[in-house]
C-alpha cells in the first residue's frame, strides 16, 4: 500500500468530495479512502486533500504532492520527509 523511496512515501488515495466533514473513511482496495467537504471543482478538493494530509501527518503542505490523478477521484500522493510506518499508523 505504501512505497518508500528516496526519502518520500507514495500511496493511493480515493477521494470522496462533498462529504459532511473531512475524515479518513478506511480503505478501498489498496487506497486510503478520504472524505472531504470540498467540491471537486477548480482544484478545491485537491487543495483540501493536501491540507488534510499535511495536518494529519504533521508536515508542511509543500511536502505533499499529487503525482497522478489531478482530476480523478483516485490519486497517487507523494509525501516527503516522513516514513511509510508513520503514515500508515496515522492514516489507519
Amino acid at each position: 500500500m505504501f512505497t518508500e523511496s528516496n526519502g518520500a512515501v507514495t500511496f493511493a488515495v480515493k477521494v470522496i468530495p462533498r462529504a459532511s466533514k473531512n475524515q479518513i473513511a478506511g480503505t478501498e482496495g489498496d487506497a486510503i479512502k478520504i472524505r472531504l467537504n470540498a467540491p471537486p471543482v477548480e482544484g478545491k478538493a485537491n487543495d483540501a486533500l493536501i491540507e488534510f494530509l499535511a495536518d494529519a501527518l504533521g508536515v508542511r503542505r509543500a511536502q505533499i504532492e499529487i503525482i497522478v490523478g489531478q482530476t480523478a477521484r483516485r490519486k497517487i500522493v507523494r509525501v516527503r520527509g516522513v516514513t511509510a510506518r508513520a503514515i500508515e499508523e496515522t492514516l489507519k
